[in-house]
């Protein structure tokens, strides 16, 4: 059976785009949550439709990120924080401490949930914390940790 995908799925595809599924997968599972609809004449120009629609956003959030990694990049966020001797903090800098410092020092605002850190920072010194804000971009951000 071919079908319409109203939102992206996993193992299948984009939204707006025309798959065949087999008629209990549409039964069962697209139809019901409204993730896909029947491929006739006037969906397939519906479908067409969302994907011009899609496309246009993708080009404008990308080039919206892009803007945005062109003068995070080249910025040093410095954070202070207080540490102990040898240089260790006494808490940690996370990716919540770190967007709050780049609007502060930018007037940039990010989500945290772009920032990918896998253990929050917990000495003193410089470190690179990657920000992925589109799936095409992705830059790493210096961040200074120094001592309060």
């Amino acid at each position: 059976m071919k079908v319409i995908l109203r939102q992206d799925v996993d193992g299948l595809g984009r939204k707006g785009e025309i798959c065949d599924v087999a008629d209990g997968h549409f039964r069962n599972l697209l139809g019901p949550n409204g993730l896909a609809m029947k491929a006739t004449k006037g969906a397939e120009a519906q479908g067409e439709a969302m994907r011009r629609a899609a496309s246009v956003r993708n080009a404008a959030s990308r080039a919206e990120a892009e803007e945005v990694a062109t003068k995070l990049v080249p910025t040093v966020i410095t954070i202070s924080a207080k540490a102990g001797e040898g240089g260790r903090l006494f808490g940690s800098v996370g990716a919540p401490e770190i967007v709050e410092a780049v609007e502060a020092q930018t007037g940039t605002v990010i989500d945290r949930r772009a920032l990918s850190l896998e253990n929050p920072l917990k000495d003193l010194g410089q470190a690179m914390v990657m920000c992925k804000l589109h799936p095409e971009v992705e830059f790493p951000i210096t961040v200074d940790v120094i001592e309060e």
